[in-house]
């Protein structure tokens, strides 16, 4: 047991060695401005957090087709209207074809109203002006 504890105490002091001590009048954080505007250009949306999260990528694409249209494809079809925020959460919940071709979009029973119109916000956000 006292050899136990001695090495514990001599691994602390031996990792506490390590550590850099921080002079008193440095700020605890130092974030300059630059830092800060490259973490904001990093975050992502809601809709598109809840597009990567789901099985989506596995038919569409940002910028390609894939199974599906991509989402600047379908942002270049629908304008960014509430009508159509309604109509592309309707779609993403219950799926549907015809649209894009043959091939169906299955549904998505278990997204919530208010997810999919965050999706169809982020895909109708990629409009190119």
């Amino acid at each position: 047991m006292k050899k136990t504890i001695l090495i514990l105490g001599a691994s602390v002091i031996f990792l506490a060695s390590f550590t850099k001590a921080k002079p008193e009048n440095e700020p605890a954080i130092n974030i300059s401005a630059p830092t800060v505007t490259n973490i904001s250009t990093m975050q992502m949306s809601g809709g598109e957090l809840l597009i990567n999260k789901s099985d989506c990528i596995g038919c569409h694409h940002k910028i390609n087709k894939l199974i599906g249209p991509s989402y600047t494809d379908i942002a270049k079809k629908y304008p960014s209207t509430d009508k159509n925020i309604d109509y592309l959460a309707d779609k993403i919940i219950k799926g549907g074809s015809g649209v894009w071709g043959k091939i169906p979009m299955t549904p998505h029973p278990k997204i919530s109203t208010n997810d999919a119109k965050l999706m169809a916000k982020y895909i109708l956000s990629l409009k190119k002006k």
